[in-house]
């Protein structure tokens, strides 16, 4: 079975299992945020960073969600383990930046010393401590695993395993596309903003924005009602629209051309693509110039042979993935924070966070463009994290920046108390599924209190 067929159109949805009137208050009201940093971000599977962050045994980085802190660390056993960031004896921060390597932690308070491992393995001035069992006293472990080329971690000591929280689906449908493989390029940056962090997941989860905020992208992206194909996978999902020149069935050959052409301006790596797809296009022109197509060849089925024969050259295997995975960008969704737009050897990453401090009214995005290199070249042409500080100073290529401002317009709608309710249509189907399981987990955790 391929991933394709495991999808659904639209038109064979059950629209009525899903929540289409939201309550504004769930992305203002601090008490709804207290309640989702106990029901969702201290119970579920959530990406933490990349494994090819830590190589070596030793290495090690913090993650943080809400107040709560974590390091990550590979053991001299090449396990990846998560730990609390905090000493068992008096509580003291092991870790406070972002990354390092290290053979052992050190608290600096009172010297008590632990292994990657988690194990307590000296403490300074045994004599005055007294009796005590190291084998008691280690790191408090949370679960941590790895997928896709993905760090996962779960501040819920009895989580389910990670396989089970994604799905054979989600795995079996991710897998072909070599992600693990994939490296971050030209972009890779942290940033604050002033909106909750559900809308940053609605505004990825709906191509319908796109008529308002994106109107240059309707070259190449048909919004045609029905023409959507849905993938729903427990909490998570996956959605594509065809990526064809709007209204193919009228355009003519030499505008569908110039659609392709147009698109590094957005899709960067169709770049390195255009060179054979202009010769595969040329072999197909009459002694007049003319455009002229054999039966089933069309300028979409072109710049699919050509990227599968680019990326094949470059070492890529890409047999698992159909040709529509060659040209269609699929929108992924890991519940809870996890967006990502793929295509064959190129992926972009939006998460995002809930703010540190609990402000409903704002959170953390991080956005990071991956692409599939061969191993001589990763190291080479990897993007290093970017902090930004001063607000709005990052350059964002074009879709981003205009989402970058249209979600934080949005928060200043939303902050007004007379508008009670969100309506969301048809179009935003993978907003609504969100929701859904948005209502499940913190209904699970009110049952459960």
């Amino acid at each position: 079975m391929t991933q394709t067929q495991s999808m659904i159109p639209v038109s064979e949805v059950d629209f009525a299992q899903f929540p289409w009137s939201i309550p504004t208050n769930r992305y203002t009201s601090s008490t709804l945020a207290e309640d989702e940093g106990r029901a969702i971000w201290m119970k579920l599977w959530q990406i933490a960073g990349r494994a090819d962050e830590l190589p070596n045994a030793g290495d090690w980085k913090t993650y943080q969600v809400l107040d709560q802190s974590f390091i990550i660390v590979r053991g001299k056993d090449a396990k990846l383990r998560g730990f609390v960031n905090a000493c068992r004896h008096r509580g003291n921060v092991l870790c406070d930046a972002a990354k390092g390597h290290t053979p052992k932690f050190t608290c600096p308070y009172h010297l008590w010393t632990y292994g990657p491992d988690g194990d307590l393995i000296a403490v300074a001035r045994p004599d005055l401590v007294g009796p005590l069992d190291k084998s008691a006293h280690g790191l408090v472990e949370v679960p941590v695993d790895t997928a896709f080329g993905f760090v996962f971690i779960n501040p819920d000591q009895g989580a389910e395993p990670l396989a089970d929280f994604l799905t054979p689906q989600v795995i079996a449908g991710l897998a072909p596309y070599k992600l693990d493989e994939m490296t971050p390029v030209g972009m890779d940056v942290r940033e604050e903003l002033n909106c909750n962090w559900k809308v940053v997941i609605d505004a990825f989860s709906e191509g319908y924005h796109i008529i308002g905020v994106h109107p240059e992208l309707l070259k190449v992206i048909d919004l045609q009602a029905g023409n959507a194909m849905h993938g729903m996978y427990g909490d998570h999902g996956v959605a594509c629209s065809p990526f064809e020149v709007k209204d193919a069935a009228n355009a003519s050959l030499e505008e569908q051309v110039q659609a392709i052409r147009d698109l590094p301006s957005t899709f960067p790596t169709v770049a390195e693509v255009l060179p054979l797809f202009e010769q595969m296009i040329d072999a197909n022109r009459d002694a007049a110039g003319a455009l002229v197509f054999p039966e089933g060849e069309t300028v979409r089925t072109t710049l699919q042979k050509a990227t599968r024969q680019v990326l094949t050259a470059k070492g890529l295997d890409v047999s698992g993935l159909a040709d529509n995975q060659m040209s269609d960008n699929q929108g992924w969704f890991l519940f809870p924070n996890f967006f990502m737009t793929i295509r064959a050897g190129e992926a972009t990453t939006i998460m995002a966070f809930p703010h540190p401090s609990g402000d409903p009214n704002k959170c953390l995005w991080r956005c990071t463009a991956y692409m599939w290199l061969p191993e001589a070249f990763r190291t080479q042409y990897r993007a290093e994290l970017t902090d930004v500080t001063e607000p709005g100073s990052y350059p964002y290529f074009l879709a981003l920046q205009q989402d970058y401002d249209q979600m934080q317009r949005q928060q200043t709608g939303l902050k007004n108390k007379g508008l009670t309710h969100l309506s969301l249509v048809h179009e935003e189907l993978s907003v609504a599924r969100f929701h859904r399981a948005w209502n499940r987990h913190m209904n699970q955790a009110q049952g459960a209190a």
